[in-house]
């Protein structure tokens, strides 16, 4: 068989990658469900947090859109209340988080998506439910941003991907689903997410432990 045809009949290469998804203030009693979706359509939660911002950082985060006529609005909306940030991962996860999301306004988004996540938890162009990253660069800074103390390191493809999964991964997961099935929680999907996010391998050590807490 000459290399051609083992190129041709090599398993696809795995390609992953991270996305910011906030749980905006108008929704976080929701929040359960909009979670659970996210689960079922195929995300890792990599790390869970719950803040509140103050306009100051808001305006800090949402920085790309100072000087537009709804900057105000935004970043007082988005410092009324507590918000849930999520860092995901999947392959090509910031094109699927934002087709899953779907349209920025609401209101077209219930005509043209109504299956989208902004169609069934936001009311308007402001109060949409969800924001997503919409750029790798976007993505990278704003994870940093909402969350410091993690250590963004190149994510492994291919083989190397493979390998990872089946180390860490894997073994993790096998641990979860069984604490899962011996709890019987109520909410499976949202009770898996927190157990990942609490037994992450690679989560890092935070001094205080605290996990609602201000952004800095």
């Amino acid at each position: 068989m000459d290399e051609t045809q083992n190129n041709k009949m090599a398993p696809p290469g795995i390609y992953v990658e991270r996305t910011l998804a906030l749980i905006k203030p108008d929704v976080i009693h929701r929040a359960d469900e909009i979670e659970e979706t996210i689960l079922t359509s195929g995300f890792t939660v990599l790390q869970k947090r719950m803040l509140h911002l103050s306009p100051e950082q808001c305006s800090d985060f949402y920085a790309e859109h100072y000087g537009k006529i709804y900057f105000p609005s935004l970043t007082a909306f988005m410092s009324s209340g507590p918000i849930i940030a999520l860092a995901l991962a999947r392959d090509q996860a910031i094109g699927h988080w934002k087709t899953l999301i779907g349209p920025e306004d609401s209101i077209k988004a219930k005509e043209t998506h109504p299956e989208c996540l902004r169609a069934k938890f936001g009311t308007s162009v402001l109060k949409n439910a969800v924001h997503g990253s919409d750029s790798f660069s976007s993505a990278e800074r704003e994870l940093k941003y909402i969350f410091p103390n993690t250590v963004i390191e190149p994510i492994p493809m291919g083989e190397a991907a493979t390998d990872y999964l089946g180390r860490f991964v894997s073994p993790t997961l096998i641990r979860g689903l069984t604490e899962l099935s011996k709890q019987k929680p109520v909410n499976p999907f949202s009770w898996l997410a927190n157990w990942l996010v609490r037994n992450n391998p690679n989560k890092p050590k935070i001094i205080d432990g605290i996990t609602c807490e201000e952004a800095t």
